[in-house]
């Protein structure tokens, strides 16, 4: 696989960054996991790409607009690049579940697009979330699935039903460190 075409999907609110069930609705509120910005740095030197796929409904419920959700990922964009991380892409759905959108996880469509737009063969491409919504998102497309205990995860496992094969790490950080010395095997 050429390394172009390597790549980790993550989702946001609980993998990346605290999560809060009132919503993360502002940058002061966006509040990175300790270890997730240098896991994504770890990634990036060992030759992945990472993309970001998250359900944002937050504008869809006039939360927050779209110059908040991108200052959000300007500061996440800022933390990870000053411990030399870079993520490639942010997809996001600002629909509700009332919309009934394509790309609303756990509906695959986000990530089809990052499939379609990274070209990258999802069978070898793991993704990584704390609700069973993302784990569902790429196990209907094929993703390997990866369910961090951050966030909503404790609460997910504890609810059971996870796609057949998915494997379970403490947090980003553990993902990582799991997913590089599988690939060094």
């Amino acid at each position: 696989m050429t390394s172009a075409k390597k790549l980790v999907v993550l989702d946001r609110d609980g993998v990346i960054n605290v999560d809060s069930d009132a919503f993360i609705k502002t940058p002061d509120e966006w509040i990175a996991i300790p270890g997730s910005l240098e896991a994504i740095a770890r990634l990036n030197q060992a030759g992945y790409r990472v993309a970001v796929a998250t359900n944002q409904s937050g504008i869809g419920r006039g939360l927050f607009d779209m110059a908040t959700l991108n200052a959000m990922h300007e500061k996440m964009h800022r933390a990870a690049a000053v411990l030399g991380g870079r993520i490639d892409a942010v997809f996001f759905c600002p629909h509700t579940a009332e919309d009934q959108c394509e790309c609303r996880k756990p509906k695959p469509g986000m990530l089809q697009a990052i499939v379609d737009r990274f070209e990258i063969d999802p069978a070898a491409t793991p993704t990584v979330g704390d609700s069973l919504r993302d784990l569902q998102a790429g196990a209907a497309l094929g993703f390997p699935t990866h369910l961090v205990l951050t966030g909503k995860g404790k609460k997910t496992l504890a609810a059971g039903g996870l796609p057949e094969g998915t494997k379970v790490h403490d947090d980003l950080k553990a993902f990582v460190l799991s997913f590089l010395a599988e690939q060094q095997e």
